[in-house]
């Protein structure tokens, strides 16, 4: 992949935080999809494992129908994504047929153009994808000629980045949790630094989509919020998450933050996170969204 990221291996990460995200992501779905025609197309640009997919077609289906075309680069998370869109299609139904179609296409979004793989939609939704990809500027006016006259495209991007730490975890130095936003933070520099073809984007989310001709431009913003004392699948995503904050980002921590992280993960160690009752989530995510004339 252009980012260097093996998104394959993210798979099982990326079910936790759709698990986790899918009841916020079905309030945002009804929001996009209440006013779109009869029968829309809605494409969906780096679906990932499909937890976005998945509330975009229980949202179709209850208002008559309509298809949803899934894109995305890596294989493993296509065919997850369509397994979980086609399940959600033909769930509770009393036939297999069902309302809300799905066709997944696997694409590099950096290569081929959104509006030749899946034809004019009424729905357009990006999430987290844009910034991985070499010119995310031309990412998105590609994303727009997908959008159909009088369509909408919804663009993900940016908010605030999750929280799961409590300030003191009574191991190593109280604030952990901003020391390691920070190392996660220098490591995307040296991401899109190091993507081949990179082109950096100055300005805010909102100016593109203006620029590449979309009227009505706004944004809005939701939560994901799993306070204390959490569920196991909370705690499960903590380790993972923290796992994935070490692979990218642990070479900018001190060494000593580097000792508390392993303490950490190590199931054997009393401040395991796997088993605290002070981990939480929360996470806000804007959603920058314009209409096409």
């Amino acid at each position: 992949m252009h980012d260097g990221i093996d998104w394959s291996s993210r798979l099982t990460f990326l079910r936790q935080a759709d698990e986790l995200d899918a009841e916020s992501r079905r309030v945002v779905a009804r929001r996009l999809v209440r006013a779109l025609p009869d029968q829309p197309t809605v494409l969906d640009v780096g679906c990932g494992a499909g937890g976005m997919s998945v509330a975009l077609v229980e949202a179709l289906t209850a208002r008559g129908g309509g298809t949803v075309v899934l894109v995305d680069g890596t294989p493993e998370l296509l065919d997850a994504a369509t397994t979980a869109a086609r399940s959600a299609a033909t769930y509770g139904t009393d036939t297999t047929t069902a309302t809300v179609r799905v066709r997944p296409v696997l694409a590099d979004l950096a290569a081929e153009r959104p509006v030749d793989l899946a034809g004019p939609a009424q729905l357009v939704w990006a999430s987290n994808v844009v910034h991985h990809l070499p010119d995310q500027r031309a990412a998105v006016l590609g994303v727009i000629e997908a959008v159909a006259p009088g369509g909408w495209l919804a663009l993900a991007e940016g908010g605030l980045s999750g929280r799961f730490l409590p300030y003191d975890l009574g191991v190593g130095e109280p604030g952990l949790q901003d020391r390691l936003s920070a190392a996660r933070a220098e490591w995307f520099v040296r991401m899109r630094e190091n993507t081949t073809g990179s082109v950096r984007l100055s300005g805010g989310w909102n100016l593109v989509l203006s620029e590449g001709g979309l009227v009505d431009v706004t944004a809005f913003s939701y939560l994901v919020d799993h306070p204390a004392p959490p569920k196991q699948a909370v705690r499960d995503w903590a380790v993972n998450q923290l796992m994935w904050y070490e692979e990218v980002a642990g070479d900018a921590l001190h060494p000593a933050d580097r000792r508390t992280v392993r303490q950490l993960l190590d199931p054997q160690d009393p401040a395991f996170l796997g088993l605290r009752d002070d981990v939480f989530l929360l996470t806000a995510n804007t959603v920058y969204v314009g209409r096409k004339p």
